[in-house]
Formats: structure tokens, sequence, C-alpha cells
């Protein structure tokens, strides 16, 4: 066992990054961020498949304290997405906190001696007085349970695990997964591969891409006046939350929504001449219930002859082919797998966590239901944050997630040093009463009133409940966590 410290955060990606700067603003400097990956930046380290970018536009992309003036484009690639994050960690003297290559399997609160004992994947025991965890809600990636893929003969490559040695060129490759990976990819796959079939499970809203390099001009302003900047934050920030607003409030602003579905029909409309194929690449849910994202190559990509598109459903896999539901047998060389991650199977939570009186966390959500206190602390888990608990995401720009929860442990934290108390815990009367108002809200969106069935969205549990994403507005959730009532918590 090890001394104890004042704090663990576990995983450093944006999250993680924020929390910590976060932690040293408040004067703490001895805690420790565990990442199970080999470096820093999360979703910017994992993914470095073709294509990857960013699906809000950079200027809204960044902590509204530190703003890049240097983004290349618009929608910045993900390579620039990692420099940002690695430049972020070392302004503010957070990397020299971090230790890689260290999974964490457990974490258990001892009450006698008020600390997390957090076990680690190579056997040992980390202590900490306060434990974060920052592992994103993207962070375990998903391998499609399919007949016969484990045995599959040619190559396979996860949309998390790109080989950027396999040479696509002339191979047959099949592609599954239509989300906003499969978006990205299926273009830069169809560049290089002889043929390629893709397999759509659910069709996605897709609407037009106002990307552009970004001029020399406006980046030279960001620069010499930060102000120009954050008025272009501001305004992209306006319209990403008229957006949200349609979704949230779908009962008052239903045609909001439809005007984006309206948007999303022209843009495939004049994408595809096809009728039939512009029918099977149509969603028949409501925009909203799912996570949208924007292109102006995916559709015209299944235009090129050598791209084809199957939605029938797979069947299995059989040595060098996947066979459909209806029997057709396609043979393939290489199968790609965007398929995005497992959310509510393995990520709520990441880990086992075991808080006061033996209560498991992920047991307890699943067994009473998903709850939490402002998105970030959960009743009987003492001294606990987590970065992605239920009801936390907001907005369409996680930066605007991220901030707030800083504010909330600005906040939470100082009230603890006004006490000299060293023990927080959210009381189940407040937890109740947010998680109540919460679910009174989602009655008002889309994803309630909305037709959100066939969506098969990650904004939902495995009991079909929309818990993840918070219905309020961004500026709502930071005014409520600056703001939030102090004895919603009991000290020690």
């Amino acid at each position: 066992m090890t001394r104890t410290r004042e704090a663990i955060v576990v995983g450093a990606g944006l999250g993680g990054i924020g929390i910590a700067i976060q932690l040293k603003r408040l004067g703490i400097e001895d805690f420790e961020i565990l990442e199970r990956n080999d470096d820093l930046g999360g979703t910017w380290h994992v993914n470095h498949y073709p294509g990857l970018a960013v699906d809000i536009p950079s200027v809204t992309y960044s902590f509204s304290f530190e703003p890049n003036p240097h983004w290349s484009r618009w929608y910045a690639p993900g390579a620039e997405l990692k420099k940002y994050c690695e430049h972020v960690a070392e302004k503010y003297d957070v990397r020299r906190h971090m230790r890689f290559d260290t999974g964490v399997e457990s974490a258990r609160w001892d009450d006698d001696s008020g600390e997390w004992h957090v076990q680690l994947a190579d056997g040992s025991t980390e202590r900490s007085t306060y434990l974060i965890v920052a592992t994103g809600f993207l962070s375990q990636p998903k391998v499609p349970d399919i007949e016969g893929i484990e045995t599959f003969t040619g190559k396979v490559i996860h949309s998390t695990e790109w080989d950027h040695d396999y040479d696509f060129t002339g191979k047959r490759a099949g592609l599954i997964g239509t989300g906003a990976t499969g978006v990205q990819l299926i273009p830069e796959v169809a560049e290089r591969a002889a043929e390629l079939t893709v397999y759509q499970r659910t069709a996605i809203w897709v609407t037009p891409k106002l990307d552009f390099a970004m001029p020399g001009l406006a980046r030279r302003a960001f620069g010499a006046v930060p102000l120009t900047q954050r008025a272009a934050r501001l305004w992209n920030s306006t319209v990403l939350e008229a957006l949200l607003a349609g979704v949230v409030n779908f009962r008052r602003l239903r045609p909001a929504v439809k005007a984006a579905e309206r948007i999303g029909r022209r843009h495939l409309a004049r994408s595809i001449s096809d009728p039939e194929l512009r029918r099977r690449l149509t969603p028949d849910y409501d925009f909203g219930c799912k996570r949208p994202t924007f292109s102006n190559s995916y559709y015209p990509t299944f235009n090129k002859p050598h791209v084809h598109l199957e939605t029938g459903g797979i069947a299995r896999v059989d040595g060098d082919s996947i066979i459909t539901e209806d029997g057709t047998r396609t043979e393939i060389d290489v199968l790609v797998l965007a398929t995005g991650f497992s959310l509510w199977q393995t990520n709520f939570p990441a880990f086992e966590v075991i808080g006061r009186d033996g209560v498991n966390l992920g047991k307890h959500w699943r067994n009473t239901r998903f709850a939490s206190y402002q998105g970030i602390t959960v009743a009987k888990f003492p001294n606990y944050l987590h970065l992605a608990a239920p009801y936390s995401y907001a907005g369409l720009s996680f930066f605007t997630t991220i901030e707030a929860q800083m504010k909330h442990v600005d906040r939470l934290f100082g009230e603890l040093r006004r006490r000299q108390a060293t023990r927080f815990e959210v009381t189940e009367s407040a937890a109740d009463a947010f998680t109540d108002r919460m679910q009174r809200r989602i009655d008002d969106s889309v994803w309630t009133l909305g037709d959100c069935a066939t969506s098969r969205s990650y904004y939902f549990n495995e009991q079909g409940e929309a818990t993840l994403a918070r219905p309020t507005t961004t500026w709502q959730n930071h005014r409520e966590q600056e703001t939030f009532p102090l004895d919603d918590y009991d000290y020690a």
C-alpha cells in the first residue's frame, strides 16, 4: 500500500485534463492521473483513423480559457486536437501528474479511514482522499456481437485501433457502422478499396458541413486580438444552442427540429438521385433522437459504382465472407469495424466502484435508476466525482460539460475549506430531487415526445430511458453548477 494522495483522477483525456487544471487552481498538487493508454488525449489519442475530425467547429471545441488561434480548418482534423491536448497539459503543468499504461480494475471506499482504495491492473493498490472518474462517455470500444466474427480469415481493423500500414489498394472491404465514425471513414476507405460494402443497421441524419481552411487573416486576427476568436466562439455556440433548444424543448419548438430534418433531407436529395438508395439512407426517426453529424462527402460516396449499401442485417460471418439475413454472401479481404463504443454496458461505470455500505455503483444504477446530482456526484459515494454520470452531458461541445463541472468542483471544494472539512457526500434527497427534475424536463424533449424507437441511440440506457444528456441549456447548466445549494451536501 502506498501513501494516501489527496486525489486520484482516472483518465487523461480532456475531462481529466480539465479537472486537473481545476484541482491546481484550488491549490491541490498531491494528485495523480491514472491512464490505461500510453499517452494523454483520450479519444483523440485512441482514434487516429483516416478522415478523423472534430464534428463541432474548432472555435467552440476548446477550453474557453485556452483558445487555439492556429486551427487549420473550421472543423479541425483529429491530429490537431491531439496536439491541443498536449499543449494544454504542458501549459497548465498537468502532464507531470500523469501515469500511463496504468489500468484501474476497481475502487472501494473505506469508511473507517475515509479513503478510496484503487486496485490497479498490475495488482497494486493506490489510496486517495478523493476519487475522480474521468473516463469519458466513449472509452470502451465495441465489437459487434455477430456469429463467426471472431473467426473471420481476413484482416480486421477497429476504428480505435487503426492500422496505417495496411494497404486497401485493390482490396474488397466490408465496413460495419454508419454512425459519426462511419460517416468520416467511409469516403476514405472508398478512395482506396477496389470494392466497398457498407453494412448499415441505422441510417444517420447528415447535414451539410460548412467546412473550410481557416483563412490566414482569421488566424492572425485570432492570435493578435483574442476578442475576435471569442466573438466567433460566441456566434457558433449560439447557433449550436439554438439547435439543442429544439431537441430538449421539442414540445414547444418542434418546428425547429422539423426544419433541421428538412435540411438533412434536401442534402440527401441533392447528393443521391437514385430514389431507392435515397430511401435506404433516410432515417426513420426524428432528428435529435440520435446524435446527428455533418459531411459533404458521405452521401456522394454511395454514387460510386464500387460502393454498395447493405441494410438487410448481418446474419453471420463465414470464413472470408459476410452473409446477410436474406442469404447474400459477400467475399471481403478486410473487415472495418466503425461500431463505436459500448456505453451503457461497460462505461457506467468503466470499472467496479464500491461506495459506502458496500453499494456497487453499476448494480445500484441498474437495480434502481440512473441517478446523479448535477451530473457529477452520487449519493452513497463520499468524496467521489464522476464526470460522465447520468444527466451530465450538456450542450453539443464536450467542453461546455467539462467547464461546468470545473465550476461545480470549485464551489464544492471551496465549501469544504470554509468548513475545514475533508469529506463530502451529496444527500439522497438532493440527488433524488435533481434526478426527478431532469426526468420531468426529459418529458418535453424529442427523446420522449419524438419518434425515437428505431434510432438505437446511445442517449438511451438499456431500459430505454434517456439518461445521458442534460435536458437544459448550456447557460442553465453553468448557472446551476455555480449556485447549487451548498446544503445539498453533507460534510465531515
